[in-house]
């Protein structure tokens, strides 16, 4: 099945966002989200590291090694934009002061659980939650950017978390090469498709059920959603 590439994903995501707000973008594809920010967003990113009003990546060979994200990649400021230090960084991200955290994601369960963080890697990375934690519990609305399957074909989206939690029922939008979807009350709501998919050839990639919305809308890689 044809999908979106991370890129595209982030172009999606970026046209989602709100008019204006603050909004953290997590370590890893949510921070590609400030290459694809339409020229009218009034929207804030914040980096955790100490940053606000987060720019686009530079140019090749422009690059401020002084001035990275949280993932520690190069990153412009906006105009208005200020640093400061992680304290009050973390202040804004526990203090309910971020209307959206954007975050990557292992595995998101049906009842919003999320599951994150990293238990290691074969290069000798050690396990860390990092400030996902945070963000979790302090963000007023969580939004997660992934994958629809693992490389293997195991499904992201699942009844239940098998992998190590970081916070339980917090997630209330999930974006995919594949679908936008809502967690409600009554589990996973597609939202949106992407143009080539299926509701059936997602849910075969999906280890929950979906529901379809009423209202249920389709996007392409250009990330605009189609009239219905």
């Amino acid at each position: 099945m044809n999908s979106l590439t991370r890129l595209e994903l982030a172009r999606l995501v970026a046209h989602q966002l709100p008019q204006e707000g603050f909004v953290n973008l997590g370590i890893g594809a949510p921070t590609s989200v400030a290459d694809h920010l339409p020229q009218d967003s009034n929207v804030m990113l914040h980096s955790e590291n100490g940053i606000l009003n987060v720019g686009p990546k530079p140019a090749d060979g422009q690059e401020d090694w002084d001035l990275i994200n949280a993932g520690k990649m190069p990153v412009t400021l906006a105009r208005g934009g200020s640093y400061f230090d992680s304290s009050l960084s973390f202040s804004m991200m526990r203090g309910g002061h971020l209307d959206i955290a954007i975050l990557g994601a292992f595995q998101v369960s049906q009842n919003g659980d999320l599951a994150n963080w990293t238990t290691g890697d074969l290069n000798g990375a050690p396990p860390a939650i990092g400030g996902a934690i945070d963000l979790a519990v302090g963000a007023r609305q969580i939004w997660v950017m992934m994958e629809h399957s693992t490389r293997d074909g195991q499904p992201r989206l699942v009844q239940r978390c098998t992998l190590p939690l970081t916070a339980v029922g917090v997630v209330a939008k999930v974006f995919t090469n594949l679908a936008i979807i809502d967690i409600t009350a009554e589990g996973f709501v597609v939202q949106a498709l992407f143009e080539n998919a299926s509701m059936e050839g997602v849910q075969q990639r999906t280890g929950a059920s979906l529901k379809a919305s009423p209202h249920l809308r389709r996007f392409g890689r250009d990330g605009v959603l189609m009239p219905t």
